[in-house]
């Protein structure tokens, strides 16, 4: 093995000094040439040279395996090693070999190649002689080819290890590949360059001026002097300043210039500047080299404790975002950029963090460009030499103090600082992620701040360990508790509080984040957070039928693995976004409307944005309908709030109103559409109802020795002494039972429920739900109605009975009541209410409730009230691994019907809750992949007078919050009706 692949000291040889990512011209002259395309390859020292693709990786081509692990590492259990070895036994590689042209007008200039990301460890030859060496899988290795290449024919071979020294920084918690899995390219430069450049601006304490300067290394290849001057431009072009030429033959010159009444960048208001740098020939003023960059003015501090983006208190309304295409890994495409650039700004997000490595420098770009806060991390984390099965304990972590790991991961924080450092949405620098403390990691802050004073620096670790506490400018914690939060805010803090993860939306979670973004306004050095994560880390592949389907940890029989633990987006892998973005968008708003019933309070809590940018739209339902609808403009200021006062006519009709009022784009932009819906609130009032008539329809009453049956126009009833239950309900001769309604007590355990030992904890109430016996059944008969009334036993310990209770009525409906009169000594209930099933057919699900998507009593604030409609098909969401699902709250009736064919409606004068699924929740539950559930063949539908919350805080431990708990010690009575639909 290479002394270099085995030592910590050694982690880069030959490779040039990292530099600013900014692009270069000259006219008539094309300085790169793309190497991406098919390479020649061979896996693991193969005699037999075959193809593979760049960018990719070497897992996702067929060369090896992709794993999947989060703490621990790969190797774990399979080669005892002490930190800084590397793997021999499963230590595969790859050579990549391709022949290069030089372009003929690059005669007697340098060649370079750059390798943008290579994972984990990059050995290069041209021409079958050494030329250098790369360690840190996500920051640009370029070397210079010039002395190695020859006048015909130059080829390049790129040997790359999985592992190295360095795979012991990167223990993040992703799938672990390997290969060239980033651009590629060869590059030459004019006789005089522009190497590096950082571009840095002042404010003045109005926030309109400002002092740019511009600091140059420059790359002399013929020792001439030069002339380089500066202009800066507004985004329509228009020249709003220039610096004088300044003749230069040193190699590093700064130029500075003075600019008034700027707009200032913010994620609001991306205003970009164009910064163009010039290189003349000093004596015949051509040009040499043109550098155009986009630049915003902005100032970001760290003041009186609170963090503030142009003078104002910032809250990060955040998102962890780790590189991720379901097909390509973390070989992301600009369309993958695209489209999370654009999902991100339209569910109202401000900021990204980079979880946590460098991303692909485009992203940086996009970021600029559309509008989000950037906390740029370093490629750090060392979470399996210091976290043991969730036990912390600080004696094998790595880099801590160690002076054999301090330069490898200096390197790290100077390559990310170099190339991104000119990118005005970066506002933080983070030392890495989970990688304890110590004082590496606090050198390495101290590096970000002497080479950059205008941002400041990030680090989670020192909650773990104190020793460093000035390693972050800001108390950053994952997962805490609100009330973790507020007892460090009501404790005289020190430093503005951030969230760096939280809310872990692993399956059906998010739960409970309202209370997060409540401290917002309630303590001003709460300063927001970053959800995990953004994308579930699932990968394509085909099932045992032959289907395609998204696979977690272990699907490709990766061992060890952490299995589904990779699957915590709030965005499907294959980038459709799950129910949980409605809470999201919502509480991620800077806009928070209260209608009332003929005007609308706005409270604007963006920074630089009027509300009179947006359209406002409103509309007034009756019952579910539109009656009426309107538009408007409102005029408030950011960071205040104002009354509007709405067109509508005083409502004499009974019924239920919601007044709907929306924000909307005014016009296209960059991100959404005209019309595109910013932000929504609702006002729900009732006039008084008109009394129900009553029934007068007789019914005829059967009770046999097994059965009571009951009649009446159209319809029959069936219920079973023997059997314990309705075992038949026909409307127009369509039977509507295909299994006994019974008190339900269970829900599909979800990802969060698993993490906490619901099913543990609650076992009883699905035994219940199962097992459930009728111990007595009694008829009293009316002329217009029968009353049947069941008792079941519970079979728990201690023995606990409901009462269900069936009014049949003359016209057919039903009215259904499941008495509960509350046990002690048992545990909480996921659920109260009843389960049946009717045949599959049955599959359009139709409204009165909150929705379109999916919600629970903990995730709702999203939601609206309204009539909607879905199939049992679309309302099972793909998280990863089958969980309840489907769920709507306050539903005041739901329609499930076969086309246009009969169906039946279920209603209350109490709102509950209702889904219909393609199965029931115990068939969910004993899958582990959606592809293992059976072919339909029902309609599930669960009725419910509540369900417990989906909780969210994390997923490993943390419970469903108190107050969204049913508790069984109490009585609990629910009533609905079941009565015919006809179309």
């Amino acid at each position: 093995m290479k002394e270099y692949l085995n030592n910590p000291e050694i982690f880069s040889i030959n490779r040039i000094e990292a530099h600013s990512d900014h692009k270069y011209f000259a006219e008539g002259k094309k300085f790169k040439e793309s190497l991406n395309g098919v390479w020649e390859f061979s896996y693991c020292d193969s005699p037999y040279w075959s193809a593979i693709t760049v960018p990719g990786h070497m897992e996702l081509q067929d060369y090896g395996k992709p794993q999947y692990v989060n703490t621990m590492y790969p190797w774990d259990g399979r080669e005892d090693l002490k930190p800084g070895e590397v793997p021999e036994k499963i230590n595969t590689f790859g050579t990549y070999k391709r022949e290069i042209k030089i372009p003929k007008d690059w005669k007697g200039s340098p060649v370079y190649i750059s390798f943008q990301g290579v994972e984990s460890a990059l050995e290069l030859y041209c021409n079958g002689e050494f030329v250098g060496y790369s360690e840190d899988s996500f920051t640009p290795a370029e070397f210079d080819l010039t002395p190695f290449l020859k006048e015909d024919k130059n080829v390049i071979t790129a040997k790359v290890y999985k592992w190295s020294t360095g795979s012991w920084l990167e223990d993040q918690d992703f799938w672990r590949f390997s290969g060239i899995f980033r651009d590629v390219y060869l590059y030459t430069v004019p006789a005089v360059h522009i190497r590096d450049c950082f571009l840095n601006s002042e404010l003045d304490d109005s926030f309109k001026n400002a002092k740019l300067s511009n600091k140059l290394k420059l790359q002399h290849t013929d020792k001439k002097d030069a002339k380089t001057y500066m202009e800066v431009s507004d985004k329509n072009g228009k020249l709003i300043g220039k610096t004088e030429a300044v003749k230069t033959s040193a190699d590093e010159i700064t130029l500075e210039l003075e600019l008034q009444n700027l707009q200032l960048w913010s994620a609001e208001k991306p205003y970009l500047y164009n910064v163009t740098t010039y290189i003349l020939d000093s004596e015949t003023d051509a040009i040499i080299e043109t550098v155009p960059q986009k630049f915003g003015f902005r100032k970001f501090e760290l003041t009186d404790k609170i963090m503030k983006i142009n003078g104002k208190r910032i809250v990060f309304k955040g998102v962890n975002r780790h590189e991720f295409n379901c097909h390509r890994g973390r070989a992301v495409t600009e369309e993958d950029m695209l489209w999370d650039i654009k999902f991100l700004k339209a569910y109202n997000f401000n900021a990204v963090r980079t979880s946590h490595y460098p991303n692909n420098t485009r992203w940086y770009e996009l970021c600029d460009e559309y509008g989000l806060y950037v906390i740029d991390e370093a490629n750090l984390e060392t979470h399996g030499t210091w976290q043991f099965m969730g036990r912390p304990s600080g004696e094998k972590a790595i880099p801590d103090n160690k002076s054999e790991w301090l330069g490898a991961i200096l390197d790290r924080a100077k390559s990310m600082f170099e190339r991104d450092k000119n990118h005005s949405s970066i506002v933080i620098w983070s030392c890495g992620n989970e990688s304890y403390g110590g004082e590496d990691l606090f050198k390495m802050s101290e590096y970000f701040r002497t080479v950059d004073p205008s941002r400041v620096v990030h680090y989670e670790g020192i909650f773990w360990d104190r020793r460093f506490n000035g390693t972050s400018d800001m108390e950053s914690r994952m997962y805490a508790k609100v009330s973790e939060i507020e007892e460090y805010l009501n404790n005289n803090p020190e430093k503005p509080f951030l969230l760096c993860e939280y809310t872990h939306a692993m399956g059906n979670s998010n739960g409970g984040l309202h209370k997060y973004t409540e401290l917002e306004e309630k303590y001003p050095m709460y300063q927001g957070g970053f959800i995990w994560d953004y994308i579930d880390q699932g990968l394509m592949k085909k099932d045992p039928f032959g289907n395609d389907y998204l696979a977690f940890g272990g699907d490709f029989d990766d061992r060890p693995t952490d299995y589904n633990f990779c699957v915590n987006g709030l965005v499907y892998a294959d980038r459709k976004p799950s129910p949980k973005m409605q809470e999201v968008k919502h509480l991620f708003s800077d806009y928070k409307i209260s209608p009332e019933i003929n005007k609308v309070t706005i409270k604007n809590e963006s920074l630089f944005t009027n509300v009179n940018e947006y359209e406002l739209r409103w509309k007034l339902l009756r019952n579910g309908i539109e009656i009426l609808k309107g538009r408007t403009s409102a005029d408030v200021a950011p960071l205040s709030q104002n009354t509007i006062n709405l067109d509508i006519p005083e409502q004499k009709l009974s019924g239920e109103y919601v007044l709907e009022v929306t924000l909307n784009l005014k016009e296209d932009t960059d991100w959404a559409d005209a019309g595109h819906e910013i932000a929504f609130g609702q006002y729900i009032y009732s006039m008084e109802k008109d009394r129900e008539e009553e029934v007068t329809e007789t019914v005829t009453i059967i009770e046999g020795d097994c059965n009571i049956g009951v009649y009446g126009t159209g319809f029959q009833v069936i219920f079973s002494k023997a059997y314990g239950g309705l075992i038949s309900l026909k409307y127009s001769d369509k039977e509507f039972i295909d299994s006994i309604p019974l008190p339900n007590f269970w829900r599909a355990s979800t990802d969060n429920d698993r993490g906490n030992s619901m099913a543990q904890r609650y076992a009883q109430w699905k035994i219940a739900s199962l097992y459930c016996k009728a111990a007595d059944v009694t008829l009293e008969r009316f002329e217009n109605k029968a009353v049947i009334t069941y008792r079941y036993n519970l079979n728990t310990s201690p023995a606990a009975y409901c009462d269900v209770i069936y009014g049949v009525y003359g016209d057919g409906s039903i009215e259904t009541e499941i008495k509960y009169p509350g046990f002690a000594e048992l545990s909480q209930m996921p659920a109260f209410g009843m389960n049946f099933r009717i045949k599959k057919d049955y599959d359009n699900v139709r409204w009165y409730g909150l929705g379109p998507d999916e919600n629970y009593i903990d995730r709702r604030h999203g939601a609206r009230l309204g009539i909607f409609e879905t199939t049992t098909e679309k309302n099972l969401s793909q998280y990863v691994i089958p969980q309840e699902c489907g769920n709507r709250t306050g539903i005041r009736w739901a329609e499930i019907t076969a086309g246009n064919d009969t169906g039946i409606k279920i209603s209350s004068e109490v709102p509950f809750e209702f889904s219909a699924l393609p199965y029931t929740a115990h068939e969910l539950e004993n899958a582990k992949h959606h592809y293992e559930l059976p072919r339909p063949y029902c309609t599930s539908i669960n009725i419910n007078m509540v369900q417990m919350g989906v909780g969210g805080d994390d997923s490993w431990g943390a419970p469903t919050h108190g107050e969204y708990l049913i508790n069984s010690d109490s009585p609990m009575t629910f009533k609905f009706k079941i009565e015919p639909v006809y179309k």
